[in-house]
């Protein structure tokens, strides 16, 4: 089947446990397990991103319906987790195959030190030949650690063990033109290059199923991460897991006698994102937003930018945080021509301040900030959360009090942080920025 490749399986609960019944699907978790270990013996590393410890759960106390408080979905997660992971290990041992368990939640791995050292983790289990699987930890998740469903938690892992593949395995063979359980017409999408162009041109309206908490809509979430770290990614029918073994040798292996089996293929980008902003990007919670202007957004969507946002290109900040943090960033929803970039992001026709001076008066504010004067404005601009639109992630080297204070002086030159602040800890206000590009209308 060629060099060996890492490869990351999601499989979600409906794919897991029976949705009425709540009854394990034996037969499809044995093919899936049968699958893993043919990948395996092919000299392939694999990695099972394993929903349904509520779902489990739910069996066991023999409840219909999950529970609606945060509570009670994390006893019944305590309760599924050890018989899930105990399901998983009782098929691979029949085939002879070790497994380990991996429970993560976003403030595991929030840390950069613990960070990397669940990424040694996996890579000492995957060179011992193990077959690592992974869940959320839903026993100590809450809304600001959780990473919402497992198509995120799959695509984060891919990044970290800079996975070659991702497969998102669902009840649909693919991204569809529109619901294909609705409509006859619908047409299978085979190949996707940019998902900002995509996603006005398919249905992602379909919800996940009553056990799970995704949809075909955090399949392109989970889709844009993880092509972004450099990984393939698929949403192939869970109902054939086998199918797995041919799509990856059509890929690896193309020939035009082939035929293509059915899925849809999200194409790596060719410039991955370095590990570190992939970090940033997606695994921090942001603890605030920093609203920045549209020269800067310009600069910083450029690859040679090199993550670093200038003080002459904020606005200003929402929330309070500490420096060292994750922080959104963000543009006006309405940002149009009659909002200047700042002059540190000057672009061919930007004007070079934020206020109407004339450039004497651009140079006598310049020279007063040099000899140590303020040059602070009297009236601060206010954001609200309805005014902006998130554009990226970045790391904060000051706190929001700071990034203000800076952002509101007249002239914000990052040259003059040290007179408007008083020291200078970096001439970058954030740096480690990932843009995304927003799709043109």
């Amino acid at each position: 089947m060629g060099p060996s490749k890492t490869i990351v399986l999601k499989l979600g609960s409906s794919s897991i446990i029976h949705e009425t019944t709540h009854q394990p699907l034996l037969s499809l978790l044995s093919s899936v397990a049968e699958t893993i270990v043919t990948l395996r013996h092919a000299g392939h590393q694999v990695i099972l991103v394993s929903s349904g410890a509520i779902a489990v759960g739910m069996k066991r106390m023999e409840l219909r319906e999950r529970s609606s408080k945060l509570s009670g979905k994390q006893a019944l997660a305590a309760i599924g987790q050890g018989r899930l992971i105990k399901m998983w290990d009782d098929l691979f041992s029949l085939l002879g195959q070790p497994v380990a368990q991996i429970l993560l939640t976003r403030g595991d791995i929030s840390d950069r030190t613990r960070y990397l050292n669940a990424v040694n983790t996996f890579k000492e289990l995957l060179s011992m030949g193990v077959v690592p699987i992974v869940n959320e930890n839903d026993t100590v998740s809450v809304s600001e650690i959780k990473f919402g469903d497992n198509d995120t938690l799959s695509a984060v892992t891919s990044s970290m063990v800079h996975a070659d593949y991702l497969f998102l395995l669902t009840d649909v063979d693919g991204l569809y033109t529109s619901n294909p359980r609705k409509d006859p017409h619908a047409q299978q999408v085979e190949v996707v290059h940019n998902l900002a162009d995509i996603r006005g041109k398919v249905n992602t309206s379909t919800s996940g199923s009553s056990l799970g908490t995704g949809g075909m809509e955090t399949k392109l979430v989970a889709a844009e991460i993880a092509t972004g770290a450099g990984t393939s990614t698929v949403i192939a029918s869970s109902k054939t897991p086998s199918t797995i073994l041919s799509i990856i040798d059509f890929h690896e292996n193309p020939s035009p006698d082939k035929l293509r089996p059915p899925h849809t293929i999200f194409l790596p980008s060719s410039t991955p994102l370095p590990d570190l902003k992939s970090w940033t990007a997606h695994t921090l919670y942001p603890s605030g937003s920093v609203v920045i202007d549209r020269g800067a957004y310009k600069v910083l969507a450029r690859r040679d930018s090199g993550g670093r946002l200038l003080a002459a290109g904020v606005l200003g900040v929402i929330g309070r945080f500490t420096g060292g943090v994750a922080v959104k960033i963000c543009i006006l929803r309405d940002q149009g021509d009659d909002i200047p970039a700042s002059p540190g992001y000057a672009t061919p026709d930007t004007s070079l301040s934020r206020s109407n001076s004339t450039g004497r008066e651009l140079s006598s504010m310049l020279n007063a900030a040099e000899q140590g004067v303020s040059v602070l404005p009297t009236v601060s601009r206010v954001f609200a959360e309805t005014d902006i639109v998130e554009v990226g992630r970045g790391l904060a080297n000051y706190n929001s009090v700071e990034i203000e204070k800076n952002a509101n002086s007249i002239v914000s030159f990052s040259s003059q942080i040290v007179h408007v602040l008083g020291y200078a800890d970096s001439e970058y206000v954030v740096e480690n920025v990932t843009i995304r590009v927003l799709p043109s209308s």
